[in-house]
């Protein structure tokens, strides 16, 4: 935990003047026609999906299940004339259960980003950027029907971008477009086990010819590299809101050219004021994280493949989504 304190500390931070937000808030005209939110917006909303099937006598057959992702989003941004700090933290967990199968994880997710925006031309749509984030997850995921030896805990992986760039914007809250040719990557292996084997791309632990270990394996990685993003929210129907992230890196030193990718889109379907529908898709793609394959189903051959390869999550579910912001503002006006 120790090293995950200082992480969410401009989260932290942005929260701590949660209540001086809605009293410093204010609106300025910055042209005749154009007005903008400055001071302190804060966004916190809880859900829940659930997804469930059963079967009585079904002559199609079937598997009875059960499955349910609990997420949690909360946002602050704090915005004068000139410049933005905006921090926004993620959380997801999902569990299914199929008969006698067992509870297996479906989602789990920690993730928290937070950056600021400096813009020094008020007719320019360019804009100075830091940016900051951290990822990881909860609990142990493994590689199913497999449940005795983990392939991820938490923070193993985990992993933190820091860099400075520019970022390009009209509307900047909702498109962007952001370069960085100087940011920090840095990959934590907190488990000794999961480290000695090299896992997510840390140097492995040294061995003897008979096999005494000489030196353990690192724990921590560190890169530098170029660092790409681009971000787009937009509302497509009234009810229908749209939301695409995406990330490339690749880095200087090790395997420069080999681009790290991250893409996730979520299309957001409101029915009323608490339920949600939500359809949403999560590529991969790191070098550094290599897929075994153990076995041949037709030979029965044992063989064991290593290499990166494209990971794929997708995700489709109807649930629960209370806005505690809205909520609140709702009682004050009622």
């Amino acid at each position: 935990m120790k090293y995950t304190l200082w992480l969410i500390f401009p989260f932290l931070i942005l929260n701590s003047y949660n209540l001086k937000a809605h009293t410093d808030s204010l609106k300025v005209k910055i042209k005749k026609k154009d007005t903008v939110d400055l001071g302190w917006r804060t966004k916190n909303e809880v859900g829940l999906l659930l997804n469930q099937v059963s079967f009585t006598n079904w002559n199609s057959g079937g598997t009875n299940s059960i499955s349910g992702i609990v997420s949690t989003k909360s946002v602050a941004r704090y915005k004068q004339e000139n410049w933005l700090w905006n921090s926004e933290l993620n959380l997801k967990y999902g569990l299914n259960k199929q008969e006698d199968n067992g509870v297996k994880k479906t989602e789990d997710v920690i993730d928290l980003n937070s950056n600021v925006v400096l813009q020094t031309d008020s007719i320019s749509n360019w804009f100075y950027s830091a940016r900051f984030s951290f990822n990881t997850q909860f609990s142990n995921g493994y590689k199913y029907p497999n449940k005795d030896e983990a392939i991820s805990r938490f923070l193993a992986p985990g992993y933190m971008f820091f860099g400075v760039g520019m970022e390009y914007g009209k509307k900047i809250e909702h498109l962007s477009f952001y370069a960085s040719p100087f940011t920090l990557k840095t990959t934590f292996v907190m488990d000794d086990h999961l480290a000695n084997r090299g896992a997510f791309g840390v140097n492995p632990a040294i061995y003897d010819m008979d096999g005494n270990m000489l030196s353990k394996g690192n724990n921590i990685k560190q890169e530098v590299g170029i660092l790409l993003t681009n971000k787009y929210e937009e509302k497509i129907f009234e009810n229908i809101k749209l939301n695409s992230h995406l990330r490339l890196y690749t880095d200087y030193v090790n395997s420069f050219g080999n681009i790290d990718i991250d893409w996730e889109v979520n299309i957001d379907m409101k029915v009323n004021k608490f339920v949600k529908a939500t359809l949403g898709s999560h590529l991969r793609y790191d070098n550094d994280i290599k897929v075994e394959s153990k076995r041949n189903e037709i030979t029965n051959e044992e063989i064991i493949l290593e290499g990166p390869s494209v990971q794929w999550k997708q995700i489709l579910g109807i649930g629960v989504v209370i806005d505690f912001d809205k909520l609140s503002k709702s009682k004050e006006t009622s």
